[in-house]
């Protein structure tokens, strides 16, 4: 098995380098906050005291770090103790600008590097389980695709765009944290309504949510929008959403308001919801 590193080992980070070393590959982690990287000494773990010292000897160095800045900053602090062929593999959520620019800029420099955000919580990671999306150079990636698909459920290989896996990113966060917002409304209008919370949650067994975001979001992609359900009724749901929550903090839907109102103002009340979209596709 690889001499590999791990450099950032919070929640997520610390769950992926246990996970390897179980695995029967040689872990060195960095963290800043050092007793976050000793903690997984039980786990046969060594804990180096720089970036640099971490990755020495590494053919992998995993970065599970919070933002580009940090991003930047480590890969620098590392490249004193890079091994010669190494790949850098960057598994932190990243700007997508920022991402193409780096992943430009290491090419240039001679080093190899692949972007590699996960859809996993930690746990998931312990068991391997989740998605990981994977861009940059083909060769690059098909020298590591096996120790990534041990990481994971699903491996899922974007190409050689740079930044197209860190968009994806931004794109499935998106959806979870839209979804954690409707569910939190939803809640709040249960408890207005003096309704039972889980049996609240219970009415998306009626929907198929998956069928929806295939049609109806593929439908909207394409631009094509049928008349379904007129905005300016739905518009109509939406006040009696708010009027039955009254002054209760809401997360989604006041915004969702505001947006259909201006598409209203423009002439766009007897059209489908789904012209919700219309200005992403005008860009």
């Amino acid at each position: 098995m690889a001499n590999i590193a791990f450099l950032g080992t919070g929640l997520l980070g610390s769950a992926c380098a246990e996970a390897a070393a179980k695995r029967g590959e040689t872990v060195t982690a960095w963290n800043r906050s050092a007793d976050k990287a000793r903690a997984l000494t039980p786990f046969g773990i060594s804990v180096a005291e720089t970036p640099a010292d971490a990755v020495r000897g590494a053919a992998r160095v995993h970065l599970v770090l919070k933002d580009d800045a940090v991003v930047d900053e480590v890969i620098a602090a590392a490249r004193p103790g890079l091994a010669a062929g190494a790949i850098i593999i960057d598994h932190s959520t990243t700007l997508p600008a920022s991402t193409a620019q780096r992943a430009a800029r290491l090419a240039a420099e001679g080093l190899r590097f692949l972007h590699c955000p996960v859809f996993m919580t930690p746990q998931a990671a312990r068991n391997a389980k989740g998605s990981i999306l994977a861009a940059g150079p083909r060769a690059v990636f098909d020298q590591v695709q096996d120790a990534l698909a041990a990481m994971t459920g699903r491996l899922e290989y974007q190409g050689e765009r740079g930044d197209l896996a860190a968009a994806k990113k931004l794109f499935g966060n998106a959806l979870i944290l839209s979804l954690v917002g409707t569910i939190a409304d939803v809640l709040t209008l249960a408890q207005a309504a003096g309704v039972d919370g889980q049996a609240a949650i219970d009415v998306a067994q009626l929907f198929d949510l998956n069928g929806m975001m295939a049609l109806r979001g593929g439908n909207m992609a394409k631009g094509n929008f049928p008349p379904s359900f007129e905005l300016a009724m739905a518009r109509k749901d939406l006040g009696l959403m708010l009027g039955t929550a009254g002054d209760r903090p809401l997360a989604v839907l006041p915004g969702l308001a505001a947006r259909m109102d201006g598409l209203i103002a423009a002439g766009h009340g007897a059209d489908d919801v789904s012209i919700l979209a219309k200005d992403a596709l005008a860009r």
